[in-house]
């Protein structure tokens, strides 16, 4: 009896545990983080440095907390060519291509794909040469009034780490 207590003591608060990570809108993260200053409010970002982590994104989230986001940070300028997609990613997004500067050159809603190849999803080109890209909740954008031409302060977070 005592063991039966115990066991369902332990499975219990593993279920509290796993209810509470949901609430909180974004699934546990190895990437650094780091916090900018947007229209007045903090916007929450993991970083992606590596092209593994850049590779995965977002890929299978079900929630993104509505003040968060992903940084891609990349060493070199990247071609206007340089897409980005939505495969195996659950979320609406808006993604903000970024000089070096922080000035957003371009902004792109992404819709989620739920296709079973990664060849039948579509790509978002930047169309334009970019340093770093912000994928946030779709309509981020708009709410906070953020434009092709605007500044985000990002630089500090463009050197290597």
């Amino acid at each position: 009896m005592k063991r039966t207590l115990y066991v369902s003591g332990w499975m219990v608060l593993g279920l509290l545990a796993l209810t509470f990570v949901p609430a909180f809108g974004e699934e546990r993260s190895t990437l650094e983080r780091a916090t900018l200053e947007v229209a007045g409010e903090a916007l929450s970002v993991e970083v992606a440095r590596q092209a593994d982590e850049r590779s995965r994104g977002l890929m299978e989230r079900d929630a993104l907390a509505p003040n968060a986001g992903m940084l891609f940070v990349y060493a070199n300028p990247q071609p206007p060519e340089a897409a980005f997609w939505m495969y195996r990613t659950r979320i609406p997004l808006d993604i903000a291509f970024l000089g070096a500067d922080g000035e957003v050159r371009a902004i792109r809603r992404m819709l989620p794909c739920q296709a079973a190849s990664s060849a039948e999803c579509p790509s978002y080109a930047a169309k334009v040469p970019f340093r770093a890209a912000l994928e946030v909740n779709a309509g981020y954008f708009d709410r906070h009034d953020i434009e092709v031409g605007d500044w985000l302060p990002i630089a500090p977070l463009l050197s290597p780490r």
